[in-house]
């Protein structure tokens, strides 16, 4: 009897000891589980790695005015934040490739013809004069949760077109674009005072249902209307009913308003456009219940590259090379060393 209870102390001792030996470490690691064993925050690894320019880009430092500041950076670094403003980021690599080329294009052509800036810089950030921009860290705040994901595509977008340029006999071309057209492109001509062999109307395949606003209504008072339009064309006479202070409206190649009489002057469709803040010179009216109603299709000027129009193209299995050779009449797209100004 002795002897049986002398064996069941030694078993509960070896009990207790493995107990220990199991149950100790638990106790010792238990407060400090959270941060031993618990899921960390998935670390964005595009944030904090500097972009670097390909070869072609890095050699062309740029002065860049944005607000009152100049920037100093290489034109590959510009260029992320062009097509960072300037197309969605959610667009096929194809077509956000076409953006960069044609943004590069813009930004030696200016340079090459003088710019807007003079001694002071080369470029600005202001739209409404040169191209949009916007910087990495305000970009990834518009983003959100798409935001490392959506840099690395403008990134490769950026370094995969390295130095590529749109060139009409060997030299950049006005390399302009816009949103969305109704459809077909517009000639220069039919727009600005000056036509030019590469832009010139041609078919854009863009998809109504996948466009924001591509149709917009805008209407206006009577008296709304020509506080408008007599700041813009002070000698239109808008006496009498307002049905007759529109009139005569030509269209051109693409179905936009070329020209019509406001208030007995010939003005330009664009002109009446910009007047009035319409998204573009596709435009038709008509008088509503003592309100003048304004129905328009696609944003933008019309010519050049549309951007909905590339993004489509590229869905369907173009490369951007195809898509820019589409937009601009009679191009190549070559490598061109940009501080150099020679091929």
């Amino acid at each position: 009897m002795r002897r049986r209870n002398q064996v069941r102390q030694s078993v509960a001792v070896s009990a207790a000891l493995l107990a220990a030996l199991f149950v100790l470490p638990l106790l010792v690691v238990a407060p400090f589980r959270t941060a031993l064993f618990g899921r960390e925050t998935p670390v964005d690894e595009t944030e904090g790695q500097p972009f670097v320019s390909g070869q072609l880009d890095g050699e062309s430092a740029l002065r860049v005015l944005d607000g009152e500041t100049v920037l100093e950076m290489d034109l590959g670094e510009y260029l992320l934040g062009v097509v960072r403003a300037e197309m969605p980021a959610s667009f096929h690599p194809e077509a956000l490739k076409a953006q960069a080329v044609a943004a590069r294009t813009y930004t030696l052509y200016k340079l090459q013809t003088g710019g807007n800036h003079g001694d002071a810089a080369d470029i600005c950030t202001n739209p409404t004069c040169c191209q949009a921009y916007i910087g990495e860290e305000r970009a990834r705040a518009n983003w959100g949760e798409n935001a490392g994901a959506y840099e690395k595509k403008i990134e490769e977008a950026v370094a995969g077109t390295d130095g590529q340029v749109i060139l009409y006999g060997g030299v950049p071309i006005l390399a302009v674009f816009h949103s969305s057209s109704a459809g077909l492109t517009r000639a220069a001509g039919e727009v600005w005072l000056n036509d030019l062999p590469y832009l010139q109307a041609v078919s854009s395949p863009e998809a109504a249902e996948g466009i924001p606003n591509y149709y917009s209504r805008v209407e206006f008072s009577p008296e709304e209307l020509r506080q408008k339009l007599l700041a813009s064309f002070p000698a239109a006479d808008l006496t009498g009913d307002p049905a007759g202070w529109l009139k005569d409206p030509r269209t051109d190649s693409a179905g936009s308003v070329s020209t019509l009489s406001v208030g007995g002057a010939t003005v330009k469709g664009s002109a009446l456009r910009a007047a009035l803040g319409l998204r573009s010179a596709c435009f038709t009216w008509e008088l509503q219940e003592d309100r003048l109603v304004f129905f328009v299709t696609g944003y933008g000027h019309g010519v050049g590259m549309s951007q909905y129009g590339a993004n489509a193209m590229a869905e369907e299995g173009a490369e951007y090379r195809e898509i820019l050779t589409h937009y601009y009449t009679g191009v190549t797209v070559d490598p061109y060393r940009a501080a150099v100004g020679v091929q």
